[in-house]
């Protein structure tokens, strides 16, 4: 889709009340953004993923700015994405981030930064991406 198509799908949900993410904000000014929803929010992300399964949300991406990298800000976004799932009636969360050394994907987050709060890994998503899984 061209991107005028995919703001408005995203304008879409949000009106509809469907959740999309969370927003990271310094001063009253938005710096960050996680992806994290219900995974039937999304396109199918795995063929690990089993569609009868109910309470599942998904942080699919993270938006840092280069200026703030290596600063933290998507460690607090991934601990505001777990905390607004949870909240919000999460049974489990999945991610699907990369080794730090991946050329691509980088996006999705990385997998120590999951690891270190608890995700564990139960397969992988493509030759790149781990899908991990945080249960409460």
């Amino acid at each position: 889709a061209r991107n005028a198509e995919k703001k408005r799908m995203m304008m879409g949900l949000i009106e509809a009340g469907t959740p999309v993410g969370i927003v990271a904000e310094v001063d009253g000014k938005p710096v960050g953004w996680c992806s994290v929803a219900p995974r039937e929010t999304y396109r199918r992300l795995s063929k690990l993923q089993d569609d009868s399964e109910t309470g599942v949300w998904s942080i699919v991406c993270f938006y840092v700015p280069r200026a703030l990298r290596g600063g933290g800000l998507a460690a607090a976004l991934l601990d505001a994405a777990i905390d607004h799932a949870f909240d919000r009636g999460a049974r489990v969360i999945e991610a699907y981030p990369v080794d730090q050394a991946a050329p691509s994907y980088r996006f999705m987050g990385f997998r120590d930064m999951f690891l270190v709060r608890g995700f564990h890994e139960i397969g992988t998503a493509g030759s790149r991406r781990h899908v991990m899984r945080l249960e409460r």
